[in-house]
């Protein structure tokens, strides 16, 4: 059956459960799951000859296979598809877990980079599968104040504050040596001009401006523009060695495919496109037929952010046979404390 017809309603209420016991009982054993298992664990209320007709039916609908050396059943790459859309449920975690979470950003030192590292920790740890996690970046980089000072002869040093608090600074060299109260007047005007606006309304801005302070004011643009084209340089991951360990990453090719896809931050920024708002979790099981990169591979990925100003990554990274449900959870957990503890930072300014 086509991924596109199936819905909800193909499956009667006795398969979708079936259904979700062999998805559970793969995840947690990697092993093929029989009709005879299902009965004796699970009180279902019908005979194991009633329970292979529904794993029969299941593979007819392309949502459970079964290799040729075992009469049990494994989840397709479909079927885990129609679990996470249809079948997941209580996805937030336990009320403990979410406190001792908290208590670890509470304890690490305040700064972007530690809160990261906190965060691929948390993930990994909690997933048992590789996390990654990417530096915000700036959507829209807007003046907040600008500061010329003379260093020695025609050399000014100049400092760019942003409102989303990046600092840029760079030497000048000016045509003649200035005082420090004609730069300083500059400094002024620039800041009384150009306050509060984005590089679109800085541009606009610089014919109003005098000729020195506009030439200034071409330089901070650029330093403005910059920032905004930044890729988050800073691209954090835990956890390979925990990922690594899965028996689908036994084989080498395997192994090789996951450690490219942690090592290429450009592909995660590719992925997220369809995750323009924080706090969503994106789930991408075996690349959609999309990725070919990411064939056997899952990625439950989701962007935290402040104010629709700055924006970052973060994620888990581990086999299509994964806790799906624990990981939405811990990944959609630690994406709201990520886009907190920004709002923190910049979102009273």
């Amino acid at each position: 059956m086509r991924e596109d017809t199936l819905s909800i309603d193909s499956l009667s209420e006795r398969q979708r459960e079936v259904l979700r016991i062999v998805i559970q009982e793969f995840v947690q054993t990697a092993q093929p799951v029989g009709s005879a298992g299902i009965v004796g664990r699970y009180d279902l209320g019908v005979s194991p000859a009633t329970i292979r007709n529904d794993l029969a039916a299941l593979e007819r609908m392309g949502l459970l296979t079964h290799p040729h050396t075992s009469a049990g059943r494994i989840p397709t790459d479909l079927g885990y598809r129609f679990f996470v859309h249809y079948l997941l449920s209580n996805l937030e975690l336990p009320p403990e877990e979410q406190e001792t979470i908290r208590l670890q950003f509470r304890q690490a030192p305040a700064e972007i980079d530690q809160w990261l590292r906190t965060s691929t920790a948390v993930l990994a740890r909690a997933s048992q599968s590789a996390a990654v996690a990417t530096a915000p970046r700036v959507a829209r980089c807007t003046f907040k104040h600008m500061e010329l000072v003379h260093i020695q002869g025609t050399k000014v040093l100049l400092v760019l504050v942003s409102q989303e608090g990046a600092v840029k600074q760079q030497i000048l060299d000016l045509d003649r040596p200035m005082e420090q109260h004609e730069l300083s007047r500059i400094s002024n005007e620039l800041n009384d001009q150009l306050g509060g606006l984005d590089s679109a309304g800085v541009a606009a801005r610089l014919a109003t401006l005098t000729p020195f302070a506009q030439q200034v004011a071409e330089v901070a643009l650029e330093a403005m523009r910059r920032i905004e084209q930044a890729e988050g340089a800073l691209f954090f991951r835990d956890g390979l060695a925990e990922v690594l360990s899965a028996p689908e990453f036994a084989e080498r090719e395997n192994a090789r495919r996951i450690v490219r896809v942690l090592e290429d931050p450009g592909l995660l920024e590719q992925i997220a496109e369809d995750l323009p708002d924080s706090g969503n979790v994106y789930v991408l099981i075996s690349g959609d037929g999309r990725y070919a990169e990411l064939r056997d591979v899952s990625v439950v990925l989701s962007r935290y952010g402040a104010s629709d100003r700055v924006s970052g990554l973060l994620g888990v990274i581990g086999p299509v046979r994964m806790r799906y449900g624990r990981t939405i959870g811990v990944v959609r957990f630690v994406s709201c404390i990520m886009s907190e503890k920004l709002e923190e930072i910049y979102g009273g300014d």
